[in-house]
């Protein structure tokens, strides 16, 4: 019997991060800048929390919209940390990361054909999260000249009578680019004329670097009630395996985002969501200790790749740098960096067509690790330019 797959499944790629790493598993020796994901583990005080929990036998299911204890613990952070005001009890939903939220929040919004515009290059998911909800995925090229910024003028002219949603992701993976305050004024406004419901994905919003500060879209005048705002622990506190996230939004919509949940999923596990009140209510002080070490590390890997002749521009926030390639196309660069020197990043193509020219490099890698890197793709590059044709 021949078994007939979906079409919209069947032709969803496969991700271009796990593709390319299948093949670094098969190599020792390898210096990985490629996985998006802190080498820091999940502070004591975040995991003595989780189990003292396990201690005293909470092993059970919770509401479907998660504990109430975290959902309020989300309610106070994000009014700390965002100005945003949500009712704990019917506008917070905690889900299985932030990835679980936005298959939700897709799948509540859209019928079929519905468009979804977002800014590329950008996170793996996006794409096949809007197929797979039967929407139509509208990508918006943004460029280092631009220092990955997405443009009102940009996003209008993308506008079609079937655009329903525009996603965000600030700071972005894989750029590291930031909004500032004065840009969001102008996204907002095309997205009120439009009509438009906003997904903001801001799980890196705790790492900006250079003293700057972060401003959600949600925060800006008549915006609130037509965004969804996403996050969760996974990045800023170290704990992507506990697999929390969370979706604040409109009550209607969190009902409607919740049926899905309840049927697919039923709750986000309770030792992840335990840890994640005490990461919310106790955490800051852990999240600035990392975030500074970011920097730090942020700082080494920019200079060393512009020194070596990799155009890489600054990035404001989250931890990675999305250098300019020459000579070989991303996924040639990639491949031959990772053969001959055993650095793996990861091709720029795999977040976009637009990706092509550039690689991402995580600098959630240890200083040591990325010292030792930077020493073989320069010894690479180097190698590479004196086999390029002259003139």
């Amino acid at each position: 019997m021949s078994i007939a797959i979906a079409d919209h499944v069947r032709n969803i790629p496969r991700s271009g991060i796990r593709d390319f790493f299948e093949i670094v598993q098969t190599m020792d020796d390898v210096v990985s800048l490629g996985i998006g994901e802190p080498d820091f583990a999940t502070p004591w005080h975040i995991r003595e929390a989780a189990i003292y929990a396990l201690e005293r036998g909470r092993t059970g299911y919770t509401s479907n919209l998660g504990l109430p204890r975290l959902r309020r613990s989300i309610s106070d952070y994000v009014c700390r940390k965002f100005g945003l005001a949500y009712e704990p009890l019917s506008e917070v939903l905690v889900s299985v990361g932030v990835s679980e939220a936005i298959d939700l929040a897709l799948r509540a919004l859209l019928n079929p054909g519905d468009e979804v515009l977002y800014h590329e290059p950008c996170y793996v998911s996006y794409a096949p999260s809007i197929t797979l909800a039967r929407g139509v995925a509208r990508a918006i090229e943004t460029s280092a000249e631009d220092g990955f910024r997405l443009a009102a003028s940009d996003l209008e002219a993308a506008i079609t009578p079937r655009s329903r949603v525009l996603m965000l992701n600030f700071p972005t993976n894989p750029t590291g680019a930031t909004m500032d305050p004065a840009d969001l004024e102008e996204i907002a406004a095309v997205c009120i004329r439009h009509d438009l419901v906003v997904m903001t994905d801001e799980i890196y919003s705790e790492l900006i670097f250079d003293g700057g500060t972060h401003t959600s879209i949600a925060s800006l005048p008549g915006m609130k009630e037509r965004t969804v705002f996403l996050h969760g622990v996974s990045k800023a506190f170290a704990m992507t395996g506990w697999r929390i996230g969370f979706a604040c939004a409109p009550a209607a919509l969190i009902e409607a985002m919740m049926k899905i949940h309840q049927y697919a999923i039923l709750c986000a596990p309770i030792m992840g969501q335990d840890a994640a009140i005490e990461a919310l209510e106790r955490g800051d002080q852990s999240v600035e200790k990392m975030r500074k070490e970011y920097e730090l590390r942020r700082n080494f890997i920019t200079g060393s790749l512009n020194d070596m002749g990799l155009d890489c521009h600054k990035p404001k926030g989250a931890f990675y740098v999305f250098p300019k390639v020459f000579g070989l196309t991303s996924k040639e660069f990639s491949l031959r960096l990772l053969s001959e020197e055993k650095v793996a990043v990861v091709p720029g193509t795999a977040f976009g067509a637009s990706g092509e020219g550039h690689v991402r490099c995580s600098f959630a890698t240890g200083l040591e690790q990325i010292k030792v890197a930077m020493e073989r793709m320069a010894g690479f590059v180097m190698r590479l330019r004196s086999q390029a044709p002259a003139g």
